[in-house]
């Protein structure tokens, strides 16, 4: 990860690159990507949620740790009391933060969200005139950057990006001036235009390609093993799994092994996904239940009882599994479930 982390912020320049948390680290272990990121030199870190940031704050020690959903009310002391910085995208959160540096006496940080086009949170276009109107509005608030988020950095040649960094330029220009945050993780390969103060990388870090259509220039962080719990003899004709999805075409052998959709691995792979073994692939056979799938094992007598395939990783890529899924590689990663032992490499 932090090996990412490093080229992400060479293809950013050099210039600041923050390391995104949210989802449990996509899924992988906030804690973990924190410590990990926080050693390498990353020192800006977002979360989606306060809750989110408040699990990993005490690991990371004088880095900037923003929350990207917004401000809700009843909640801004936890954000000063904890030093997390809340992003702000309106004008009703920027009243509430604005108060919450009344009461505390002192100015207080925060980033400013303008959308440009995503439609999702950010301050509109009339809030951006407001604020150029009546910059009292921002009165006790420490503006450390000004971000958007672009709409499909993942394809490249979409104008769209052209016009969301026109418009985020017009707002900028309209707003106190102050660093600007723009590049997502695939908006880092868009070119010297969508470099600016901060880049705010996330799914790259773990792993996810960036560069649509190309060669992944990002390494794999996730691997997912699981056990043979049984190897079972099955007769040709008969059917494996819920609802008689899969008949066997010969006499065969069928691994069980004890990963399900309430681990996060995908039903939708029923029939379709694969595992690995010793780099051979292994067909998942009948539906995914939720805690158990099957693997026609029948050209690979030496599968047994305990012996480890590999769902993702080297030989099973995340892009691949997505494929079979029907899914996002976000979705794969960030729907590993709780009932997996982790293990973390530096």
């Amino acid at each position: 990860m932090t090996e990412n982390w490093r080229t992400l912020k060479a293809a950013h320049g050099g210039r600041p690159t923050a390391g995104v948390l949210k989802a449990d680290g996509y899924g992988t272990g906030a804690a973990q990507a924190a410590a990990a990121l926080h050693a390498a030199g990353c020192r800006h870190f977002f979360t989606a949620h306060l809750a989110e940031a408040l699990a990993v704050r005490a690991l990371i020690p004088g880095a900037m740790l923003a929350a990207l959903n917004g401000l809700l009310p009843g909640i801004e002391a936890d954000h000063v009391a904890h030093d997390v910085v809340p992003v702000l995208g309106s004008l009703a959160e920027i009243r509430l933060w604005a108060a919450q540096a009344a009461r505390t006496g002192k100015k207080l940080p925060a980033l400013l969200h303008v959308d440009t086009g995503l439609a999702r949170l950010g301050l509109e276009a009339s809030e951006v005139a407001a604020l150029a109107d009546d910059p009292g509005l921002l009165a006790g608030i420490d503006v450390l950057y000004v971000m958007t988020h672009l709409v499909a950095a993942d394809e490249p040649d979409l104008p769209i990006h052209q016009g969301q960094a026109a418009r985020f330029a017009v707002a900028c220009q309209q707003l106190p001036p102050a660093p600007r945050s723009l590049a997502n993780s695939a908006g880092i390969f868009l070119g010297e235009a969508f470099r600016s103060d901060l880049a705010r990388p996330g799914a790259a870090l773990y792993g996810i390609n960036p560069t649509a259509d190309e060669n992944n220039p990002m390494r794999p962080v996730a691997r997912l093993t699981a056990r043979v719990l049984q190897v079972r003899a099955v007769a040709a004709g008969a059917s494996v799994g819920y609802n008689a999805t899969w008949h066997a075409g010969r006499d065969s052998r069928i691994a069980v092994v004890g990963v399900g959709y309430a681990d996060g691995f995908p039903r939708a792979l029923s029939n379709r996904g694969a595992a690995s073994f010793d780099g051979v692939r292994l067909p998942l056979v009948g539906r995914v239940s939720m805690d158990l799938s099957a693997y026609d094992v029948t050209d690979h007598p030496g599968i047994a009882p305990g012996d480890w395939l590999e769902l993702l990783g080297p030989q099973r890529s995340l892009a691949a599994v997505a494929a079979e899924a029907g899914a996002s590689p976000y979705e794969i990663l960030t729907r590993l479930g709780r009932r997996y032992a982790r293990v973390w490499h530096a």
